[in-house]
């Protein structure tokens, strides 16, 4: 085991069991409850073809009962301590937590424990829950900017597993067996793929006897190594332009281009340049395109970074006659960054802008669970908020600027969702970004 005590006056407590299961707590002093996670190193990139949107398939299935539980004993048992139980599905991994009053914490860790192990995956359930997710892909369809980002991953990424969308498809989801399901869940649901983190006024002592008692029949063994996902595959997709019929009013464009993994140092140059092109109200985005021009309620930058890829992505809604010159205002701010980088006090607020999203968010123990969870799943190394802080500190016009020039002399790549039928009806300034 190791153990930190660090500078925010938490705890923080690392364990490795022989199976693989990792197990991170970190103790926060004047917390009354515990949040506890499960994270499991399977997301919608790990999924065979075949098998699109099973992981997500399976977030729902888990929770219909175990060999201990009935789904209807789950909910109750949860519900009688004032608890919150749920899961969600990304690109590259699940979790299932938590969030209850400390004295509830063997309860948490035992259902969490109980669904990620033992889930019968009745047929039945398999059925019911079929028709479950296909309402959920239908709501996905039916709005435009979730819809849009698939398209725009699709486009962005290609044949790579990072383009499909985490609920998988119509075809995929009808076409999924039960057998093929519980085949994937034994495969991949193992302890060397899993992190336990719990946050809150815990310790880590409480935590390990609480999984053994509630696990140990799972932890038997060494683990196997779990296949790295750096250098994976190579990314195929094409800078392109992809369009999505919509009978919505309104039109959402989404640009972006290939930008840094999560393993880049840059990765803190590229977060106080997104804040400063799309951040926030003081963004050049925000206000070059709402509050100078008037062109659009909706806009704003985002980044993604995954293990061996990563994108940096505008997003615009506006009605379908100002989508030209909506795509005019972005290319020039995109121009402009890549021309002459940021100001100092364009990079003063963007550092405060990060500063202060990274300590507000850690408000109560499911944030600090979180954070523990991804540092620990994604990179293996937890820093503490005041080194996050200080690299945030250190990041200098001059490398904002040169991140800028080389990112934004990238071709990109374009996606569209709104009333046209086909890309000729698009405005021509749409096409001139990809030209």
């Amino acid at each position: 085991m190791t153990a930190a005590q660090r500078p925010e006056g938490t705890a923080l407590h690392r364990s490795v069991l022989p199976s693989g299961l990792r197990i991170v707590t970190e103790h926060l002093p004047g917390s009354r409850s515990a949040a506890v996670g499960m994270w499991v190193a399977v997301g919608s990139r790990d999924e065979p073809p075949a098998l699109a949107g099973a992981a997500h398939y399976l977030e729902h299935l888990l929770f219909k009962g175990t060999m201990r539980r009935s789904a209807a004993a789950i909910a109750e048992e949860i519900d009688t301590v004032g608890g919150e139980l749920n899961a969600f599905t990304t690109k590259e991994h699940t979790c299932f937590h938590a969030h209850v009053l400390d004295g509830d914490l063997d309860l948490a860790v035992d259902l969490i424990c109980d669904v990620l192990g033992d889930a019968r995956l009745d047929p039945s359930d398999v059925d019911l829950e079929r028709s479950v997710v296909l309402e959920e892909i239908a709501m996905r369809d039916d709005d435009p900017e979730e819809a849009l980002h698939d398209e725009f991953c699709a486009a962005l990424f290609g044949s790579h597993p990072l383009g499909r969308p985490v609920l998988g498809t119509e075809e995929s989801i009808t076409g999924m067996g039960r057998d093929a399901l519980h085949a994937f869940y034994r495969r991949c649901y193992t302890p060397e793929r899993m992190v336990l983190t719990v946050a809150g006024n815990v310790s880590h002592g409480a935590v390990l006897a609480a999984v053994q008692r509630s696990f140990g029949h799972h932890l038997s063994g060494c683990a196997d190594p779990v296949p790295t996902r750096r250098g994976q595959a190579e990314i195929t997709g094409r800078c392109t332009l992809a369009l999505s019929p919509d009978s919505s009013e309104q039109a959402h464009l989404m640009l972006g281009l290939r930008a840094l993994d999560r393993f880049d140092e840059r990765r803190y140059a590229l977060g106080v340049l997104n804040a400063a092109l799309g951040g926030g109200m003081s963004s050049r985005l925000f206000q070059q395109v709402r509050e100078q021009r008037g062109l659009a309620y909706s806009v704003y930058s985002a980044v993604d970074c995954y293990a061996d890829a990563g994108s940096l992505s505008v997003y615009a809604g506006c009605s379908p006659g100002r989508l030209g010159e909506v795509a005019v205002v972005i290319g020039d701010v995109l121009a402009e960054l890549a021309r002459d980088g940021v100001s100092g006090s364009e990079l003063t607020r963007a550092k405060g802008q990060l500063r202060g999203g990274l300590v507000l968010g850690l408000e109560d123990s499911p944030s600090w669970m979180s954070r523990i969870g991804t540092a620990e799943l994604d990179r293996g190394q937890h820093h503490t908020v005041e080194q996050e802080l200080q690299r945030i500190d250190a990041v200098t016009t001059a490398q904002v600027g040169e991140l800028a020039r080389e990112l934004f002399a990238r071709p990109l790549t374009v996606a569209v969702v709104g009333p046209y039928a086909d890309v000729d009806q698009l405005p021509e300034q749409i096409a001139e970004l990809v030209a």
